[in-house]
């Protein structure tokens, strides 16, 4: 894929899973539970075990179906490692001018973290492709809209505290997409190896962000 395929995936896929720290032989069943229940898009820390291990091995297993990528990116480095394991995208809670050279060089999506209207505009000025406003629950939904204004151009993507409650008031308020971590990725029902549980959860996120009723 391309970064322009990639980035018409993202927007379709409606939500980013955000997987940090889990064991690494939890993490493919994980991915079919969440791709049964209609999410493909996963973001796998870096600060994970074996996290380019993961991204490589995922890539491999989802093709095209799937978009993998790295999440928690601070620097150039391990955002090449994660490009050279496979990576469609680099997400960063930081905004790094290194980081976004290094995905553009590379044709995947680089996706840095802001929080102000000038971190937007920078960002997106430097080569980013959407922007990740993070930490979301700071503002709320409303902030995304605020920004739709004088900054409808930036593709926005809010993480933190996004829940079922939530999501379809960030959709409708104009985010690209959204992602999620705890509020779908629960290590006590994984541990538990509950995989229909996140497939329900995934279907109910999908039917909350399009406004649709859930079962």
């Amino acid at each position: 894929m391309n970064a322009f395929e990639r980035m018409r995936l993202l927007e379709e896929c409606d939500i980013v899973t955000v997987i940090r720290r889990l064991a690494p032989e939890d993490v493919f069943p994980l991915s079919e539970a969440l791709v049964e229940g209609g999410i493909t898009a996963f973001e796998v820390t870096v600060d994970s075990e074996n996290a380019y291990q993961i991204i490589r091995d995922l890539k491999k297993k989802w093709g095209d179906q799937a978009l993998v990528g790295a999440g928690t990116v601070l620097d150039e480095v391990s955002a090449r490692l994660a490009i050279d394991a496979g990576a469609d995208f680099v997400f960063s809670p930081i905004y790094s001018k290194e980081v976004i050279q290094t995905a553009n060089r590379y044709g995947v999506l680089a996706l840095p973290g802001v929080l102000t209207p000038t971190e937007m505009v920078e960002a997106y000025q430097m080569g980013a492709d959407a922007v990740k406003l993070f930490p979301a629950s700071a503002f709320g939904p409303s902030y995304v809209k605020d920004m739709q204004g004088p900054l409808g151009h930036i593709p926005i993507i809010p993480t933190g505290g996004i829940s079922h409650d939530n999501i379809q008031d960030y959709m409708q308020n104009g985010a690209l997409a959204v992602g999620v971590g705890g509020g779908l990725v629960d290590p006590e029902v994984i541990h538990k190896g509950e995989f229909s549980e996140i497939t329900k959860r995934a279907r109910q996120l999908k039917d909350a962000a399009k406004g649709r009723n859930h079962q």
